[in-house]
């Protein structure tokens, strides 16, 4: 069993930040510091924010289809993004943790692509996306902000295409999950993984059982320890060579 000297996960939702600071966790947090924008700016963008939930496993935040109206900043647990074809299949394009946002690819069409679901319990900050596009002429920082988050899904969602092994996925992975943990604040070293494995698997585009196959080759092989949904990376270096064509590509 793994030790417990370091927090895997968010325990509970994190702080509601105050008239001058947003969340510890918002992906638009960097816009309060200061930088030199004025309270009157701040207060603007404050404004836009409602928080919203708590959402038990499986509830859907939004729908394929609905109109466009708002993008949502995940507070707290984690929010997988769905697909569904005619025949109800599900194919999962992605998970977002605490500080991602969540919506921005319904930005061409007006119309949210995919289904967005609870993956554990979650809260989110709700924006009204019309209201931010206007307040992002008066601080350009928040509209640098809205294209860089728009860059980084193209380049997540585009990790995973081509002919690549099942090690070299599941690695890549894992590798992306270390790296948006410990940019809250988190360890990139022993972390937990709040979805199914099958989840993972769809993700992936791989068998639950061939994901399974691959925990166990990096378990014998000394790169991971796995306690359930806790992981704990032995060797980086080792995981990181396994995801490396993939990695050259995000």
């Amino acid at each position: 069993m793994l030790g417990q000297t370091e927090t895997l996960w968010p325990a509970s939702p994190v702080d509601d930040g105050d008239q001058q600071h947003f969340c510890s966790t918002c992906v638009f947090g960097n816009l309060c510091m200061p930088n030199g924008y004025s309270k009157d700016a701040l207060r603007e963008l404050h404004c836009l924010v409602e928080h919203v939930g708590p959402f038990r496993t499986g509830t859907e935040i939004f729908r394929s289809g609905g109109e466009f109206t708002a993008v949502y900043s995940v507070r707290a647990g984690v929010v997988k993004t769905v697909v569904r074809d005619d025949r109800g299949r599900e194919q999962i394009l992605g998970f977002h943790t605490p500080g991602e946002l969540v919506g921005l690819n319904a930005v061409y069409g007006d119309r949210y692509p995919c289904n967005a679901v609870a993956v554990d319990t979650v809260m989110v900050c709700r924006f009204s996306f019309p209201a931010i596009a206007t307040l992002s002429a008066k601080i350009p920082d928040l509209q640098h902000t809205l294209f860089k988050l728009m860059a980084k899904d193209i380049g997540t969602a585009q990790m995973g295409k081509g002919d690549f092994s099942a090690e070299e996925r599941f690695a890549a992975f894992l590798v992306n999950w270390c790296e948006r943990l410990a940019e809250r604040g988190y360890s990139d070293r022993r972390i937990s993984l709040p979805m199914p494995r099958g989840d993972i698997a769809n993700h992936l585009n791989l068998a639950p059982e061939t994901v399974s196959r691959v925990i166990r080759r990096l378990i014998d092989e000394g790169v991971l320890a796995v306690d359930r949904r806790d992981v704990e990376v032995l060797n980086k270096s080792a995981l990181r060579s396994y995801a490396a064509s993939l990695l050259q590509r995000a």
